[in-house]
């Protein structure tokens, strides 16, 4: 099977990157098309085919995956519609905020169809992704579930969904980062130096996260196990709470949402 990746910026080039350190698909079975002879220069030299020529790109491939910025999505699938081929084809569109009612105005013989938002921990094999099939067979979405698992976790989900998924997931990887920053900010107040200070953060939410995946708990639970009457756990949580760390996330997901 081959795909062809129409757009290497940074979702897309860590899209790529992603596949070519899995097994689904062999180097060679990936194109990746961009109008920028530096990353088709890059993605070359890791044994992917390269193009600046998006049509020459998707003419050959199994999987169309266009992944560039929204407003450049109408004019991409333009440009390479008359090579599509509906029944042998599967698209896939990368674009926060464009529908499949968008697409299927600017592409009347759509290919079956699959919006997906991924976050950019995909390059290491470790994204949350969010897929809506429109005019997919059984076949294709489990097609799809296989290429997206392999390279993290993939959730189908409907369209009315998609918008709350990119600003849990992918934009959430940059709230959680932003969590990483300021911890590591207090480790530097509390003494440490600050590599030190990301290394015993960074190991800490990779705890808190293996913890609850292994046992099943309920965060609230697991905060629990660490917080004992007058303790320091419960004096540090309670003043974040005075500060609206709870209300901040929420307000922020929201935000992100609208």
């Amino acid at each position: 099977m081959k795909i062809a990746m129409i757009g290497a910026g940074a979702m897309g080039g860590a899209t790529v990157e992603g596949l070519i350190s899995g097994e689904f698909f062999k180097n060679e079975d990936i194109t990746v098309a961009d109008p920028s002879l530096e990353v088709v220069e890059k993605f070359a030299h890791q044994g992917v085919s390269v193009t600046t020529d998006n049509q020459m790109a998707a003419q050959d491939a199994d999987i169309v995956c266009v992944c560039v910025k929204p407003w450049l999505v109408e004019k991409v699938l333009s440009g390479i519609k008359e090579v599509l081929n509906p029944q042998k084809q599967i698209l896939i569109v990368i674009a926060a905020g464009v529908s499949s009612a968008q697409i299927k105005e600017w592409l009347p013989e759509c290919p079956p169809l699959f919006l997906i938002i991924p976050n950019i921990a995909i390059a290491q094999k470790a994204s949350m992704t969010f897929a809506v099939p429109v005019g997919a067979s059984a076949e294709h979405i489990q097609t799809i579930k296989s290429i997206f698992n392999e390279v993290g976790r993939v959730l189908f989900t409907d369209e009315q969904h998609l918008a709350a998924g990119t600003t849990l997931a992918s934009c959430g990887i940059a709230y959680a980062m932003r969590y990483i920053r300021a911890a590591s900010e207090g480790g530097v107040e509390l003494g440490f130096k600050a590599d030190d200070a990301k290394k015993i953060v960074m190991q800490t939410v990779k705890g808190a996260v293996k913890l609850l995946s292994s046992t099943g708990l309920h965060p609230e639970e697991a905060i629990d196990l660490v917080t004992t009457p007058g303790g320091v756990t419960i004096k540090g949580l309670n003043e974040m709470e005075h500060a609206g760390f709870t209300s901040a996330v929420i307000r922020g997901l929201k935000a992100g949402a609208k």
